[in-house]
């Protein structure tokens, strides 16, 4: 959607891009959810997991094919398309804190309602939870978590699958604590991986988003490893 508004309609500052990111965040977080549900079983770590990377494949072909035909937007997009907080000043923080932390309160309120959807679907209904409720409030602060960021930092790849399951480690299934202890761990990943970034090419720099696919693919293939692919 980002290059799309550079594209079409030549967005090229960041609140142009929070939107447009937020459009985009909210598509393909229906699209993933609706394909890892395929099935009758309901979404799963890995289902959502490899529905994920199928829409982002299918995204970043997308993306090229629209970049290859115009070289203005390449230009553009590729500033932003690196994957690094390199250059995000307090500028950039005060234009997106405000979906952020409105992200972060919806994340908050809705860990009790993911904890009852836990125990499954039909328990979740016989204990009062209104599912679509659960679901939307959950979508939502997804698109303007991820939307915000993405807007910000550019495509960042992995933290949203690598970190939950390093926090679920120390907090356990309880989403009261796996949802904070996640946002922390991923600014802490986040840092970690650009600090690297830093040292391993100096006086050069490897981006954020290079450095953690060294991580993320090894733990996406022991969360596949973990799980019988027969049930997919």
């Amino acid at each position: 959607m980002v290059v799309i508004g550079i594209y079409a309609f030549g967005i090229t500052n960041l609140y142009g891009y929070v939107w447009l990111a937020f459009a985009g965040a909210f598509a393909a977080s229906v699209v993933v959810f609706v394909l890892g549900t395929v099935g009758g079983g309901g979404p799963t770590p890995v289902t959502l997991a490899l529905a994920g990377l199928a829409v982002s494949a299918f995204l970043d072909a997308l993306t090229s094919a629209v970049v290859l035909t115009d070289h203005a937007t390449l230009n553009e997009y590729r500033f932003w398309a690196v994957g690094s907080v390199a250059g995000r000043g307090t500028d950039v923080v005060v234009q997106i804190l405000p979906f952020i932390i409105a992200g972060l309160v919806l994340a908050v309120i809705n860990a009790p309602a993911l904890n009852l959807l836990g125990l499954g679907e039909d328990v979740a209904n016989g204990l009062g939870l209104n599912l679509r409720a659960a679901r939307w409030t959950g979508l939502v602060a997804i698109t303007l978590l991820t939307g915000a960021a993405t807007a910000a930092c550019g495509p960042i790849a992995f933290v949203g699958l690598v970190v939950p399951h390093i926090a679920r480690k120390f907090t356990g299934p309880d989403y009261r604590w796996l949802v904070p202890a996640s946002g922390l761990a991923g600014a802490v990943l986040l840092l970690c991986a650009d600090v690297i970034g830093r040292v391993v090419v100096r006086p050069g720099e490897l981006q954020a988003g290079i450095v953690l696919a060294f991580v993320g693919v090894p733990v996406f293939i022991a969360l596949v490893r973990r799980h019988r692919l027969v049930q997919l």
